[in-house]
């Protein structure tokens, strides 16, 4: 039988061993922390029994993943649950752009806009689970659906900034501006469209869900699964050097490509180790986390039904504060995502006391408490939340990044969104989780297609592997 270790147990580290374990191969997974989950931890932070997501809170990728689906992960406890509105992003004068899955039901809600959300959505959404063969994998590759695929990339190609002009509203403007801020990067680069369209269209194929009980309730399902498989996990085991891998035919890295480098070292081939260390991280996040009694008092009545807000103003707004962050400035109004979970799954709620997720987009390593700017942001468009707060928990992004080392700098999502990395990966070239050295791949979010709780990149990467122990090289190399 064929062996593997997988180092970290994130989603992408979970699907990796699942895919392997499911083909034969004995998987053992190991876990620096002390629970596994890596993204997809939960806690009660603040209260007793008042569940708070530590990191990914909302899962448009993931409730579609045509891998996870495949894995029937219900019958280990994963349920998915939806809000009634999947996003708001209110406004200053008491309106919001609103998201529901239905593309009709959002473009009603857009006025003038709404005719062409419709055009730039409809066809998109209907054919999601066919497109998302193509834009959720390595870009450099012949599609499974190339007009389908074309229809949807022309558009992700362009600057959000640019696409945004095909809106004469607001409302429209900003609600596509906040979701395409979920990539971390200036609205005025190149590709900077391509993560909100793919989050919206998924969005109004499958929903924003969330998972029952909170984000860990995706990784237990997978881990329970794995154990089933015949596979092990083992936590507090950290991977510091080589000397540190047990012998396997394959070693998956769940990792930042610089923790790889760091690993492998001079194992790697050089322009492989360069471009590891070389690897370049976006901005950071700030996270608060709320217990509030009675919820937050939006004052745009769609907010207070969102699983989903975003806040931070317009879409000049948003977009200037971005560009701020990214030149290592902080502004005093950021963009700040809130997460209102409990909205879709109340068992994370104690009584009328609510968890409320927040994050502010912060310069990558920023220093300073970011605490009362969310604050402020959050009584611009609720006025009274703040004498609703029961307590809190803060995380900088130094915390961020010691509870995940691959969130370096609290960058979130494993490296910054630029277009060689989105395109690309690591390094430039077609094979994104190889690593250069026989039998270990890379399984990260920092691979294509990059972050989510979808575990693709972790399936893909076990594909490369799966080819690569059929191929019988590893019976010739030795360990």
């Amino acid at each position: 039988m064929s062996t593997a270790v997988v180092v970290g147990s994130g989603p992408n580290g979970l699907a990796a061993a699942v895919a392997l374990a499911r083909a034969g191969v004995q998987v053992t997974v190991l876990e620096a922390a002390g629970e596994i989950g890596g993204g997809t931890r939960s806690a009660e932070a603040i209260l007793p029994g008042l569940i708070h997501d530590q990191c990914s809170a909302v899962h448009p990728l993931a409730v579609g993943s045509s891998f996870l689906a495949s894995l029937d992960l219900a019958r280990y406890g994963l349920e998915w649950r939806l809000p009634e509105i999947d996003c708001a992003h209110p406004l200053d004068d008491g309106t919001a752009g609103v998201l529901h899955r239905s593309v009709a039901e959002t473009a009603a809600g857009l006025g003038k806009d709404g005719a062409r959300w419709s055009r730039l959505f409809a066809g998109p959404s209907a054919g999601y689970d066919a497109l998302s063969e193509d834009i959720l994998g390595p870009l450099l590759r012949i599609p499974h659906h190339p007009l389908r695929l074309a229809r949807f990339g022309i558009p992700a190609l362009m600057p959000a900034s640019v696409l945004a002009k095909a809106f004469a509203g607001e409302k429209a403007k900003a609600l596509f501006g906040g979701a395409a801020l979920h990539a971390f990067r200036p609205l005025d680069r190149p590709l900077s469209s391509s993560i909100g369209l793919g989050i919206l269209t998924a969005g109004h194929r499958h929903g924003w869900a969330v998972a029952a009980g909170g984000s860990r309730s995706i990784a237990h399902a997978m881990a329970a699964l794995l154990l089933d498989l015949g596979g092990k996990i083992e936590t507090g085991v950290r991977v510091r050097s080589t000397s540190g891998l047990p012998d396997a035919d394959v070693t998956m890295f769940d990792l930042a490509p610089t923790g790889v480098a760091r690993i492998l070292g001079d194992r790697l081939p050089p322009r492989i180790a360069r471009a590891y260390r070389r690897f370049r991280y976006g901005p950071g996040a700030f996270k608060v986390d709320f217990a509030v009694e009675g919820g937050v008092p939006w004052t745009a009545e769609w907010a207070r039904r969102a699983g989903t807000v975003h806040i931070g103003g317009s879409f000049a707004e948003i977009a200037a504060t971005e560009r701020e962050i990214h030149a290592g400035r902080m502004p005093q109004r950021p963009f700040v995502l809130v997460g209102q979970q409990y909205l879709a799954d109340p068992q994370r709620s104690v009584g009328n006391v609510h968890p409320v997720w927040s994050y502010a987009h912060v310069p990558r390593g920023y220093t300073a408490d970011a605490t009362e700017a969310i604050i402020a942001q959050l009584e611009r468009f609720a006025p009274g939340f703040r004498e609703r707060i029961v307590g809190t928990a803060v995380r900088t992004t130094h915390d961020l990044a010691e509870h995940n080392p691959n969130y370096i700098g609290g960058n979130v999502v494993t490296g910054a969104k630029n277009v060689p990395q989105l395109v690309f990966g690591p390094r430039t070239t077609f094979t994104p989780y190889d690593v250069g050295v026989p039998g270990h791949f890379l399984c990260s979010a920092a691979t294509p297609p990059g972050p989510g709780a979808h575990g693709i990149c972790g399936a893909q990467a076990a594909a490369r592997a799966l080819k690569y122990l059929r191929g019988g090289a590893h019976r010739r190399s030795g360990p």
